[in-house]
């Protein structure tokens, strides 16, 4: 193992300074200077070159109990990063080395090597281990195979499939044989990606028309499995156009996240007896049982053009929070990042 000299410079990271009521604003955040420690054994320090910002992550400001602990006010957050290790005291990682971890938020993390990953840099872009190469594909394939059962030719519908999972969704739904994949997004040209780019068969945009009557036009027979990414109308929806023995597997409901009261629920759940129906949510950190066989099946996808990468790209530290209120706007294609 080899050190090297630290920083002279003052890294950076963006803190919590307070919780948010309804949408966050720039005010909930501060941009600090960090106090990075020196080195334990078994720790490596790593300078970040590429962040995630995610939808999940505005769970977290909140103090609700939830699946995950809130981020602490006056303290940095976390969330997925690809960086380079400058120094190391850990077994099996070495300064050079490109590293997969959940300290972003911050310029430079002290990273417990049990909790990093080597990635290949040479083999994908640094931002591919973030997104279908990473959490966001997984989730979208364990969210597939495992929750919503998919079956060869299946009927699939995903709402937000312009985004990063939601894109994912889709594609990976046409190589497990689905007959017909279906898309809702915000606007006309993220509809146009969806069918043109990422080969989706039919997309509609939610703000030019009904959820329900594009479902009724696009999937006149009905659907059997709706991915959710949205919650709100599309469920609703998602259960009026669900099929005997139709699954719902919940990703996310980023319709409501930022409601400051609770949402009413969906109004026709009863139509869940009639369908013999299942609806059920799902964490991707219960299905990284899945993460190697995933792997094996997402680089032949990719080498095929099964699978592709979008992203939308925020240059620049300072213009993370931009970049995350950005995504809760639906202002990215495909996975939201940030190079530093």
């Amino acid at each position: 193992m080899t050190d090297s000299p630290a920083p002279t410079t003052a890294p950076r990271e963006w803190r919590l300074a307070s919780r948010p009521t309804g949408w966050p604003t720039p005010e909930n955040f501060e941009l600090a200077e960090s106090d990075v420690p020196e080195l334990a054994e078994g720790q490596i320090r790593v300078r970040n070159e590429v962040l995630s910002v995610d939808p999940y992550m505005r769970g977290r400001m909140s103090a609700a109990k939830s699946y995950a602990a809130p981020y602490a006010v006056g303290e940095a957050m976390t969330g997925g990063a690809v960086g380079i290790v400058e120094e190391s005291r850990a077994e099996g990682f070495k300064p050079g080395d490109h590293v997969l971890h959940a300290l972003g938020w911050r310029e430079v993390a002290v990273v417990e090597a049990k909790h990093a990953r080597k990635v290949d840099v040479d083999a994908a872009p640094a931002s591919a281990y973030l997104g279908v190469l990473g959490m966001t594909g997984l989730t979208a394939y364990a969210g597939l195979k495992r929750i919503a059962d998919l079956k060869e030719g299946d009927v699939v519908f995903v709402s937000g499939a312009a985004g990063a999972v939601g894109g994912a969704v889709g594609q990976i739904a046409k190589a497990l044989g689905a007959s017909k994949v279906i898309g809702s997004a915000g606007s006309p040209e993220k509809v146009r990606h969806l069918t043109e780019d990422l080969g989706f068969d039919a997309a509609f945009s939610y703000r030019e028309r009904k959820v329900s009557e594009a479902l009724r036009e696009l999937a006149p027979d009905g659907i059997d499995v709706y991915f959710d990414n949205v919650g709100g109308d599309h469920l609703e929806a998602a259960i009026g156009s669900l099929r005997l023995n139709g699954r719902i597997a919940v990703c996310g409901m980023i319709s409501v996240y930022n409601d400051t009261e609770p949402a009413p629920g969906p109004r026709n759940l009863a139509r869940l007896i009639q369908t013999r129906g299942r609806i059920q949510g799902f964490l991707v950190g219960d299905h990284y049982d899945l993460a190697g066989e995933y792997a094996e099946r997402a680089a032949q996808w990719l080498a095929d053009g099964s699978l592709s990468l979008r992203e939308t790209t925020v240059d620049g530290f300072e213009n993370a929070v931009d970049a995350f209120l950005g995504v809760l706007r639906g202002d990215n294609t495909g996975k939201m990042v940030v190079r530093l």
